[in-house]
């Protein structure tokens, strides 16, 4: 076995290697009607598989591309599989959308060899742009059989449909949550707000009663996903064939966008990002609730903050109350690619298959939720044996997972990149984000077009 590290890759922040080891569900993502493997420089051809043709296989070690958290997973495959060749190479994972991969596949493709045969992302939008590049190979025309692929939650593997075709693999899931600290909410006689409402009335409560203790954060960039894509708010639904949809200022958008602001005022929402020093240093020890996702238990409260055991808890996600219809947001993603150049076409889906379902990484040892339901319930499992969280997670996780709104689409673009750039700043100033989110708007419709989507209203 070979490790090497791509250090031109490895620009991963100290926010996004956190980010990318626990990362996500999926929710409906229309592409267009991309051509199949084989399109484009360097592709293979049409023909067996349902389209797809294999490339010409040949001895060899098995290349297999993950960011630093997946390199445990590459390891303990091949500890598992001695007489299997590999050489396991680490880069950033796309974290933080760093467009890494595909450049590196561009490049291939003008050479016509480098292609890795098996690829990592912390992303869920790889396929965006993966299909179209002839990069990855669909698995559900041979390569996987329906009997496996069935395991996966509901929607996980949405992301990574392309016109009925499946082209990658959901690692994990990133549904939120609402993680609370369950011996100061009862001591204080608070009650877990179910809605919307009653989280904004916690909030004006804790200003009032409790000041400096918090009910959230609004410093992060991906807050638009835990907050504004629960909120149904339509900022980039994929409808067809490169187009979208963008509506940032409709009343879903606003009503979410104003409880927000309100809580931000009363200084119960922090400004501040909960990775930031300052944080861990000054108010990770007074967080009364924080709706995030199912990695925040683990990676935040008690890797980051290093919150005792029996104190954090999770409930479902608030909803709008009279609103029937449940749905949660996701922040960030994992997918395990298969490229459609592989010349050791069996050892990679082999592994593919293995490092998605196997319960000896997925259940016992993935940091994050997995996207496999039968290795998700090990994994609960296992969170409930380390005696850590004050209840039973596994009633709103499990549930969560299949509650993702599915009107917030997977552009090629980064929304947390977006607003970032639009919303973050002009919060900082004083502004408002419902003052912000015709800005947000238009920033996403230019992103959108630069990558060549039809935007609508």
């Amino acid at each position: 076995m070979t490790v090497k590290v791509r250090a031109d890759g490895a620009r991963t922040s100290g926010r996004g290697r956190r980010r990318a080891a626990f990362v996500a569900i999926g929710s409906a993502f229309v592409l267009a009607a991309a051509a199949a493997c084989g399109s484009g420089s360097g592709g293979t051809t049409g023909g067996a598989q349902g389209g797809f043709r294999e490339a010409p296989q040949t001895a060899g070690p098995l290349t297999v591309w993950v960011d630093s958290t997946r390199l445990a997973a590459a390891q303990l495959y091949q500890k598992q599989h001695p007489t299997v060749k590999m050489d396991i190479v680490t880069y950033d994972g796309d974290a933080n959308g760093s467009n890494y991969l595909q450049t590196k596949v561009s490049l291939f493709n003008r050479t016509r060899k480098g292609w890795p045969d098996v690829v990592f992302s912390t992303q869920n939008n790889e396929a965006s742009w993966a299909v179209q590049a002839g990069f990855t190979a669909p698995l559900d025309k041979g390569l996987i059989p329906q009997s496996t692929l069935s395991g996966w939650a509901k929607g996980a593997n949405a992301p990574c449909t392309v016109s009925g075709t499946l082209y990658c693999l959901r690692n994990d899931l990133s549904q939120t949550v609402l993680w609370y600290n369950a011996p100061l909410m009862k001591k204080w006689g608070y009650e877990v707000p179910r809605t919307w409402e009653d989280f904004e009335a916690l909030g004006q409560k804790v200003a009032a009663q409790h000041p400096g203790y918090l009910v959230g954060s609004a410093g992060d960039s991906f807050t638009p996903e835990i907050y504004m894509w629960a909120g149904k708010c339509g900022a980039n639904q994929i409808t067809g064939p490169r187009s979208i949809t963008v509506d940032t200022t409709s009343a879903n958008c606003t009503r979410m966008a104003s409880l927000l602001d309100t809580l931000v005022k009363t200084h119960t929402m922090t400004m501040s990002s909960v990775f930031s020093s300052d944080f861990d240093k000054n108010q990770a020890g007074k967080v009364l609730t924080l709706p995030g996702p199912a990695w925040f238990g683990g990676a935040l409260f008690q890797g980051t903050f290093k919150t005792p055991a029996g104190q954090i808890a999770a409930a479902p996600m608030p909803q709008w109350s009279g609103d029937p219809n449940l749905t949660v947001g996701n922040v960030g993603g994992g997918t395990w690619l298969l490229s459609a150049h592989s010349a050791h076409i069996k050892a990679a889906t082999d592994f593919l298959t293995w490092v998605t379902t196997a319960d000896d990484y997925q259940g016992k040892v993935a940091p994050g939720y997995p996207a496999y339901a039968p290795a998700a319930r090990t994994w609960l499992t296992n969170q409930a044996s380390s005696h850590y969280y004050a209840n039973d997670i596994s009633g709103p996780l499990q549930a969560a997972a299949g509650q993702v709104w599915s009107g917030w689409g997977y552009g090629q673009f980064s929304q947390e990149a977006i607003w970032a750039a639009t919303v973050t700043p002009g919060m900082t100033a004083g502004k408002t984000i419902v003052s912000l989110l015709p800005a947000w708007k238009t920033a996403v419709a230019n992103y959108a077009r630069a990558d060549g989507y039809k935007v609508g209203p």
